[in-house]
């Protein structure tokens, strides 16, 4: 082997350890600064540490709660990286999860499908927490296409409708609030029909894993195929690029603008479903407690690769488990916990700049 070859073998070598060592590195460093603000605001880090192992993987029902808040994560970000394949910025994901979250809750409550056979319960309020939230998308589609606004605004606003419909929803007996019968009566649903809840994927009962975590995977794989090897992804990739040119070969831009953030709501419908009938079992105001925001960054971090999605929602699943039991178990107060998360997230980002330099300078 020539040195020449030697030189160029070793270049393509690089590049692939860069991109794994330098974001270890900047999560390590990151986490390392966790620490010392946690000693700083005279929590115990010894403490801070065990709670958050503890409340990471340190059970089968840690273990169990953090995959689940992965699958959220993960259909989020799924969404975000297929919209930008067309160039389009999907922020709404919070707003999604809010709209699933009400259609699945109502369906499952007041559709009638409890008593329905051939896994229905299960299927019909996901179904239709999904269509919630490809309706939410695709609204901020069908107003860019039609009045030219940006799809950050738009989808950020719809955000905001979104949560306080959910607010509306369990304030109303009229619409999903649990009938009063005291003025201690909290101002949410009434628990979903057992029927309705998602299959668990163990056998132990204290395990809370659901079948959404196959669900992502399979999402991951219809997403990837989709961006990857499908004339629709291809296409979309043309609009991202240049819409104008797109138009001009022929190309539906305005369809496929509509679709790809509908699409994205979808994603984002099923995650609220999923969140509903797999873990809390009601309906109440901030249910979705930020993951639409968590999943944008997962989305942002994985530079379009359904496996970095993945990768990422893991990750930050596993994070806000260990950092609630901080919270709860170390006394860690919850601007630290966030202050971490942030790092991590500035870290990672700051490291893909890195990558692409070092990429390339080679």
């Amino acid at each position: 082997m020539s040195t020449l070859s030697v030189i160029s073998h070793a270049k393509r070598i690089r590049v692939p350890a860069a991109e794994t060592t330098i974001p270890l590195l900047a999560v390590a460093a990151s986490l390392c600064v966790g620490l010392v603000l946690m000693a700083v605001t005279g929590s115990s880090v010894g403490d801070a540490i065990a709670a958050f192992a503890d409340g990471a993987f340190g059970s089968a029902y840690a273990l169990g709660a953090s995959i689940n808040r992965a699958v959220a994560l993960t259909l989020v970000g799924l969404g975000f990286i297929l919209a930008a394949q067309a160039n389009l910025t999907n922020v709404g994901g919070e707003g999604q999860i809010a709209m699933g979250g009400i259609f699945a809750t109502a369906v499952a409550l007041y559709g009638g499908v409890a008593n329905l056979p051939l896994g229905l319960p299960e299927l019909l309020p996901i179904l239709a927490g999904t269509a919630a939230g490809a309706v939410w998308g695709a609204l901020a589609g069908v107003m860019k296409v039609r009045f030219g606004t940006n799809e950050v605004i738009s989808t950020l606003l719809l955000t905001f409708i979104a949560l306080l419909m959910v607010y509306g929803a369990v304030q109303s007996e009229d619409l999903l609030r649990q009938p009063s019968t005291s003025s201690g009566t909290l101002p949410e649903s009434l628990p979903i029909p057992p029927a309705t809840a998602l299959p668990m994927l163990t056998s132990d009962p204290s395990n809370p894993l659901h079948i959404g975590a196959l669900v992502a995977v399979v999402a991951a794989t219809l997403v990837g195929i989709t961006l990857r090897q499908s004339v629709f992804g291809l296409r979309l990739k043309a609009v991202g690029l240049n819409r104008i040119a797109s138009r001009r070969a022929g190309i539906r831009t305005d369809t496929l603008i509509v679709a790809a953030l509908g699409i994205a709501g979808a994603l984002g419908g099923l995650a609220g479903a999923m969140m509903l009938l797999g873990e809390q079992g009601y309906l109440k105001a901030g249910f979705s407690s930020g993951y639409g925001f968590d999943g944008l960054v997962v989305g942002l971090l994985s530079r379009g690769s359904t496996l970095g999605v993945l990768a990422a929602a893991i990750f930050f699943g596993f994070l806000r488990s260990g950092g609630i039991s901080m919270e709860i178990s170390a006394g860690v107060p919850a601007a630290v916990v966030l202050i971490v998360q942030g790092l991590v997230v500035v870290a990672i980002a700051g490291s893909t700049i890195l990558i692409e330099q070092a990429g390339r300078k080679s």
